[in-house]
């Protein structure tokens, strides 16, 4: 039976324009949340992350890599899955040589590359790419300036920079995404949702249908979806806020299916295999 209590849900989220689009029917009231009010919460990824690995919220948001540290706590939403198929985070340079695409230059194992934290997938995929590099943390929205003013080689962008690099005259080292899918077929999953273990599988079985319903209401609103994603775009005007959105909600975030399972699996199992990871993880996935 479903649970008719009224419980206070916490649901965090980045402030993207991707994240905000999927979130919107659920964090502004457009669809029924019977039984529960949710309280909204924003924060970087990395923040979640490091948040989720001590299991604070009861809907968030992380890393796919992050997923290896907080599985105790979580298990995942089949929807709400960013997946880049045969795209997805980029490195760029503002001044170094380019190598043939898909291969590691060699300045870039002995300069620094710019992380935009410890516990993303793009961390994760840039080491199975480039093997061990030195890296730096910086806030997401910072990489992309500090490449262009010279102050890193070379950084990674996750969000809309993958959009406007060029313009700022920064070059593209290579597309992770695209590697990972010429190096394994498979679309890269990044971002996903997750539900904490400790409620009640009812619950958690509630929420995972939320959050169906919560993409499925931007997708036949989208419009007034993107204009609330909008908000989060740092720049992005409204064609490139639709096509950064289409990038990372789409079939998959509907529904990632077998085969973004499998791509959690194989991604999770490489970095293991690479020892990115400190010990293997299957991804758990709440049952609807």
């Amino acid at each position: 039976m479903p649970s008719t209590a009224t419980q206070t849900i916490r649901v965090g989220h980045s402030p993207d324009p991707d994240d905000a689009f999927m979130f919107y029917a659920i964090t502004q009231g457009k669809i029924p949340l019977p039984g529960f009010a949710v309280e909204h919460v924003l924060e970087d990824i990395e923040t979640l992350n490091q948040r989720a690995v001590r299991g604070e919220l009861e809907v968030t948001a992380f890393s796919l890599h992050a997923y290896a540290y907080c599985a105790a706590h979580y298990k995942i939403l089949a929807s709400g899955t960013s997946m880049g198929d045969g795209y997805g985070p980029i490195v760029v340079t503002r001044d170094r040589g380019q190598s043939p695409a898909g291969t590691v230059p060699e300045w870039l194992r002995g300069d620094t590359v710019a992380i935009p934290g410890r516990l993303t997938t793009a961390a994760m995929v840039l080491r199975l790419w480039a093997g061990p590099v030195k890296t730096t943390i910086l806030p997401f929205d910072q990489i992309l300036p500090a490449v262009r003013d010279g102050r890193v080689a070379a950084g990674i962008l996750i969000h809309e920079g993958q959009l406007t690099y060029a313009g700022e005259g920064l070059t593209k080292v290579v597309d992770l995404g695209e590697w990972w899918l010429k190096t394994t077929g498979l679309p890269l999953p990044l971002g996903v949702n997750g539900v904490r273990r400790d409620l009640p599988e009812a619950v958690q079985r509630e929420l995972s249908q939320l959050m169906r319903q919560s993409i499925a209401y931007a997708l036949a609103h989208r419009p007034e979806a993107l204009a609330y994603a909008q908000r989060y775009g740092r720049g992005l005007d409204t064609p490139r806020t639709d096509r950064f959105v289409g990038m990372y909600v789409n079939h998959w975030t509907e529904d990632c299916g077998p085969k973004g399972r499998e791509a959690m699996t194989v991604l999770l199992a490489r970095a293991a295999e690479a020892g990115v990871l400190s010990a293997p993880c299957t991804p758990e996935f709440v049952h609807e």
